[in-house]
């Protein structure tokens, strides 16, 4: 996969929004910062998309389908304040590829605390 950083507020905010395509292969991973319960939505995006909640050590605790144009926030578990990374993909991409729950994401550069510049 290759996957875009998102590292600042204001790519965590924008995503893919005013996007009309994106590869099979491409994502787009997000740093939020700090452990918390998640929620993305999808207004102003026009590629239907999945969305990984991955917890602190990188392991991915949930896996949401998006919908094109949806203003409903899609929040992580309730009493799971623990995500703290999400990854966006071309819908259906992690069926695709057996990405499942309890799977740990790691980049190029190692753990996701390392690919942000945080260990």
């Amino acid at each position: 996969m290759d996957a875009e950083l998102c590292s600042t507020p204001r790519e965590v905010q924008t995503g893919m929004m005013f996007r009309r395509s994106m590869g099979t292969n491409d994502g787009m991973l997000f740093n939020l910062f700090q452990p918390q319960r998640a929620g993305f939505w999808m207004k102003n995006c026009y590629v239907p998309l999945s969305v990984a909640y991955i917890d602190p050590d990188g392991v991915i605790e949930e896996i949401h389908p998006l919908q094109v144009q949806d203003t409903d926030t899609v929040l992580s578990a309730t009493n799971n304040d623990n995500i703290q990374f999400a990854l966006e993909t071309p819908q259906g991409w992690f069926d695709v590829h057996h990405v499942t729950t309890g799977m740990v994401v790691r980049t190029e550069r190692g753990s996701l605390q390392e690919t942000f510049g945080q260990k």
